[in-house]
């Protein structure tokens, strides 16, 4: 048998505790990056509109890539932590690294802008069908 700790062995499966976790983390990752929350709430507006107007294959569109936004966001925020921890002072190999998840940051943006725009443009559409019928 490996060598694990007693304690890992005995711990059940705790979807609560889980999803405390997640909360938290989702807190924390709002609250202390700002480019996090603004694209949260531009998301919610839009996903709210799409919601509203039943516009479903839109709905589920922005919520994948928002999803998916928001997860490169995070990892790179995780990394850009992991990186000031390990060495604090500059170094051009951390700087590299977080150089790297930024532009995986940046594609992921570039596909929520282009998406949430066209998504826009198709709800003010769906928004003036509505009121002038």
């Amino acid at each position: 048998m490996p060598n694990i700790p007693i304690h890992r062995l005995r711990r059940r499966f705790d979807l609560f505790r889980k999803v405390r976790v997640f909360f938290s983390g989702l807190k924390l990752a709002i609250w202390s990056d700002f480019s996090v929350a603004y694209k949260m709430v531009l998301s919610l507006i839009v996903l709210g509109t799409s919601f509203w107007l039943r516009e479903w294959f839109d709905f589920l569109l922005i919520l994948v890539v928002t999803g998916l936004l928001l997860v490169a966001e995070i990892f790179n925020t995780a990394i850009e932590e992991i990186c000031d921890y390990i060495q604090p002072e500059y170094d051009p190999k951390i700087g590299a690294i977080k150089d790297i998840a930024s532009t995986a940051v940046g594609i992921s943006i570039l596909i929520w802008v282009c998406t949430l725009l066209l998504e826009i443009w198709r709800i003010w559409q769906s928004l003036g069908q509505l009121f002038n019928a």
